[in-house]
């Protein structure tokens, strides 16, 4: 979701509860909006991130192979932060950011259950179909330029697939609740700069797990399905309910619920006298 910078007019910075009522209203004027408008926004989120995946195949095929995993993941978690650098600069509506602001509204009852669940259905389906869209050129263009060996995304999905479910439930809760960080501390930065480097190490750190991220995953996943990688639909349907349901957590829970706890419910007296003191300097 869109954010703006977190100094006013005199350039004092803002306290944590002007954050949150900034990221309030945001989420309200998303939750406002046309869905074929949040569904476009969602399409081109979708497009974008998946430039991760396409990058991380990219990095594979042209290494030849790493002799050292750390190497390999610290490659690969550098080169898909890039396509969150698109999708967050970019702010366009990414799920996973949806995940984290969209559920203050309804804490604070601006916005009910009903509104959060429309914005993130048309959020979530956008990014999954821009994802299968952006599969299906990786799939036909790829191997055709030779910038894409089909194995590559073999080893990207191998690191995904073959675990139990609560694994993966538990990795994609950790990648929600980065992903929830990311969102919040951009709101909270002062200038772009700082927003690109919150971005970057961030969500680094989702690719060097690699944890498990719903829409990033997709793309790889389905680019691996069509290039006849050993993905089944199956398998893939595995990873993406168990890997939503944890973003939803990761992010909403632990980044969403609790800063607005803290916040609305305890930081009050404390913002009240920050802002007094910030006046009188």
């Amino acid at each position: 979701m869109s954010s703006d910078s977190t100094s006013d007019p005199s350039g004092a910075s803002l306290s944590y509860r002007n954050i949150l009522e900034r990221e309030m209203e945001n989420a309200l004027k998303e939750i406002d909006r046309p869905p074929k408008g949040v569904f476009l926004s969602g399409l081109s989120a979708g497009l974008n991130l998946s430039f991760g995946a396409l990058l991380m195949g990219m990095v594979l095929t042209y290494s030849g192979g790493f002799e050292s995993r750390l190497v390999q993941q610290a490659a690969l978690g550098g080169v898909s932060s890039i396509a969150f650098l698109f999708v967050v600069i970019g702010q366009t509506e990414l799920f996973t950011a949806h995940s984290t602001m969209a559920i203050l509204p309804v804490l604070d009852g601006r916005a009910t259950v009903r509104d959060l669940g429309r914005v993130w259905s048309v959020t979530y389906v956008s990014n999954l179909f821009g994802c299968a869209l952006f599969a299906g050129l990786i799939a036909v263009l790829g191997p055709e330029m030779g910038v894409v060996d089909p194995a590559s995304f073999g080893t990207l999905s191998s690191a995904l697939l073959g675990l139990s479910w609560w694994v993966i439930f538990l990795s994609g809760v950790v990648a929600g609740w980065l992903m929830g960080l990311v969102t919040w501390l951009s709101a909270a930065s002062r200038d772009t700069v700082g927003r690109i480097l919150f971005v970057i190490i961030g969500t680094a750190i989702i690719g060097f797990g690699p944890f498990h991220h719903s829409i990033l995953g997709t793309t790889e996943l389905l680019t691996a399905l069509l290039l006849d990688q050993g993905v089944s639909l199956g398998q893939y349907g595995h990873f993406l309910l168990w890997t939503t349901v944890g973003n939803v957590v990761g992010g909403g829970v632990f980044v969403g619920l609790l800063n607005y706890g803290h916040v609305a419910l305890a930081g009050e007296a404390h913002d009240v006298a920050f802002e007094a003191a910030d006046r009188d300097d």
